[in-house]
């Protein structure tokens, strides 16, 4: 997906941590197509994608490490602009002539740093003392060959360094992160000014795109998308739907496991207001009969996977003409988790994993933004918030959050449980600060007293926590007053339910969801 037709994505190249993902996102936040590749792509392989322009990500090693992560010296050959941050700086500095010295005096947090000239990066009405995010122990002393130095802090003299003649600039800080209040202008100079690149990457501008690239790809021939209720297959589906029209048909599999009220929702939603063609299969039933007994997670995850496969298989029965298979594909998805080698692609599958005899063409219009893009694509499409603003919910729904076996019994206990939670967060405000707050219900029961008689009940555990792109999360510091409106309201609407913990573990070393 590129900014125009010829001008080609800005690069950010993974030397590891979550530095990548963040960079390539400040990138997007500045009107900019970004990517990010591995930093083992040849030279020419890097060329093929005609950048615009490369950064250096930061990195936990150090340049000075055997085995440390390194470019194809051919990439300082290809003449395009290239911005190192922090240990990609120092990568530069290293390969073309600069020092990096291990002065046993590393620098972390909080920083002032010193401007001492403004060639391209501190450019326009930037402080010339301001504080910066370090993070670092090696240190540059000296910037590569033809750079002047153009920041300095206490304890590094060559903080920043430009080379304008050769567009090659670094800086020892992250401007990335919200630490550096003017990182992020830092950032526009390096592409606006260092790249010539205008803020042109839109979401209008990726809507029309992709539009075009859907009806070159499925011409005349019909397309097929399962719904699954979440933000990402709706996105994808009223996009598809933009470019395609009545040659797209929806299926959408309600396996009883959803959120309280959330099939009817989807129905309304695409076949009444979007006017999607729209096959709505109810197998709550068939779901619950092949649930039954079971208790290990990744039995049940297998099971709702391959019901539903079957399901969508029977659903599709009258569209055999169909030859293309909307995904609802992310960005996160397509890299490596951890993005330990960006350019490897995962196999991922939406719809639950499709057996290779399912014979289809992808569509997978989504799969270079990150959620927080999707969102806006979806409102710039006309989606409700109600849709758009949903929270992430995992592909087997709540039979991931019943710890045990799933019943019709417990899936109504946990559907209300999880429905007064999602309220009291939006009625406090925090539905937008929130990346998930949900309940689960697990497989143990404990004595409790309501009125004056003894219960013997299930805990329902609230989950909350708050993340940028789901690699990593913290738990959410929601306010005691809330708190306690959903451990009361929980206990006194929920039947079978009589004590409620809250759950303060992060990502890592917990995960999200619990199974």
């Amino acid at each position: 997906m590129n900014t125009e037709s010829t001008v080609g994505p800005v690069l950010v190249v993974d030397f590891g941590a979550q530095y990548a993902q963040l960079i390539a996102r400040r990138v997007r936040e500045a009107h900019v197509f970004s990517e990010i590749i591995g930093h083992n792509l040849t030279a020419a392989e890097i060329a093929a994608k005609n950048p615009a322009g490369i950064i250096f990500s930061g990195g936990p090693a150090s340049v000075h490490v055997d085995g440390a992560p390194s470019i194809d010296q051919g990439v300082y050959e290809l003449g395009v602009p290239i911005l190192g941050i922090c240990y990609g700086a120092q990568l530069l500095a290293r390969d073309l002539g600069g020092e990096v010295s291990r002065t046993d005096r590393g620098e972390y947090g909080r920083t002032e740093l010193t401007v001492v000239a403004d060639d391209v990066l501190f450019s326009g009405a930037q402080p010339r003392t301001q504080s910066v995010w370090m993070s670092h122990f090696d240190t540059i002393t000296v910037p590569p060959v033809g750079a002047t130095v153009t920041a300095s802090t206490p304890e590094t003299p060559a903080a920043a360094y430009e080379d304008v003649k050769n567009r090659r600039y670094g800086v020892q800080f992250h401007p990335e992160v919200v630490h550096t209040p003017h990182g992020q202008e830092l950032l526009e100079h390096f592409l606006y000014d260092g790249c010539g690149l205008a803020p042109s990457w839109t979401m209008s501008s990726i809507i029309d795109t992709q539009v075009e690239l859907i009806r070159a790809q499925v011409g005349t021939g019909r397309a097929i998308c399962g719904l699954s209720g979440g933000v990402d297959s709706a996105v994808a589906a009223a996009l598809v739907h933009k470019a395609i029209g009545s040659q797209l048909t929806c299926v959408f599999v309600d396996t009883g496991l959803m959120r309280l009220g959330e099939g009817e929702q989807v129905v309304e939603t695409f076949q009444r207001h979007q006017g999607i063609e729209l096959i709505h299969v109810r197998a709550g039933d068939r779901f619950f009969e092949r649930l039954a007994g079971i208790t290990d997670p990744e039995e049940k995850r297998k099971a709702i996977g391959e019901l539903f496969i079957r399901v969508f298989e029977d659903a599709k029965g009258g569209l055999e003409d169909a030859k293309f298979l909307v995904q609802g594909t992310l960005y996160p998805d397509v890299i490596e988790s951890g993005t330990k080698d960006a350019a490897k692609i995962k196999s991922h599958h939406n719809v639950g994993g499709l057996p290779d005899d399912m014979d289809f063409e992808l569509v997978e219009p989504l799969r270079a933004l990150f959620k927080d893009e999707v969102r806006k694509v979806g409102t710039e499409l006309g989606l409700p918030d109600e849709i758009v603003w949903r929270q992430p919910f995992p592909g087997p729904g709540l039979g991931v959050r019943i710890i045990g076996e799933v019943t019709p019994d417990k899936v109504e206990m946990l559907q209300k449980a999880d429905a007064i939670v999602r309220e009291e967060v939006k009625a406090a405000g925090l539905e937008r600060e929130i990346w998930q707050a949900f309940a689960v219900l697990p497989d143990i029961r404990s004595v409790g007293v309501m009125g004056d008689e003894r219960t013997y009940g299930f805990p329902a555990i609230i989950r909350a926590v708050t993340s940028e792109d789901a690699m990593t999360a913290d738990w959410a510091r929601l306010p005691y007053d809330l708190l306690e409106r959903m451990s009361s309201r929980i206990i006194n609407e929920v039947p079978g339910i009589n004590r409620v913990a809250y759950d303060i573990t992060s990502k890592p070393p917990g995960t999200i969801e619990w199974e």
